[in-house]
Order: structure tokens, then sequence, then C-alpha cells
């Protein structure tokens, strides 16, 4: 990961990751992932409310998400809607243009390193 992490850097990129998670549940996150990028709290779903990217899951996701995973929606999220991201991944250029992006509602679908380091501007 780290070796990767360093491609993304020296190519001049900057990774930022967002999530609804509060600030303590996201330095849990960090902690536990060793992330060493940062981290942004989408209080209020903000950031992604623009990029169109909230969503309800079913009750069967949220119970899967509670029972398998120990994850609390409403307590760990912004608000208590229990609204999720759709997992997305934007490559943003210096003039705040998307130059290529993966989004995928299945949240199983999601865009490898291997892909976006080739997608980075050169």
């Amino acid at each position: 990961m780290q070796e990767n992490l360093k491609k993304v850097e020296e190519s001049g990129a900057t990774i930022v990751a967002v999530s609804p998670e509060r600030p303590e549940f996201l330095r849990k996150t960090a902690g536990n992932t060793g992330a060493a990028f940062t981290l942004l709290y989408d209080k209020d779903y903000q950031i992604s409310k623009i990029f169109d990217l909230t969503f309800l899951p079913d009750e069967q996701t949220i119970d899967m998400l509670e029972d398998m995973l120990n994850v609390d929606l409403a307590g760990q999220h912004s608000d208590d809607s229990q609204r999720l991201p759709v997992p997305a991944t934007y490559i943003i250029g210096k003039n705040s243009k998307v130059l290529w992006r993966h989004f995928d509602p299945d949240y199983r679908n999601r865009s490898g390193i291997e892909e976006i380091i080739q997608n980075l501007p050169r």
C-alpha cells in the first residue's frame, strides 16, 4: 500500500477520503487501517450531496452492517438518517475539473489503486 501511495504522491496528486463518519470514528478508522492520507468529515453529507452520492440503504443492508460489522449508521454518522455515500473515486485537476471518476451504486465495485494510478495526469 505504501508503495502505491508513494506513486500517487510522486505524480503530484494528493489523496483525500471523504466520509460522513463523525471525527472520533474517522480517527478510529485511520488507526485501524493505517490510513496515511487525509480523512475529511462530511458533516451533514454536504460534499456527498454536491456529487449526488447519497442513498438510503434497504433494511437488509442496515441489518447486515449492524450485525456483521458492528456499524451503527445513526450513531456513527453525521445524522441519524442512516444514509450512505456511494463509494466513488474522483481525480480532480488543478483547474478544478473532474479528469476521471469511478462511480458504481454497487458498493462492492470500487476502483483499484492501479486503475487510479493509470488515470493520473502525467
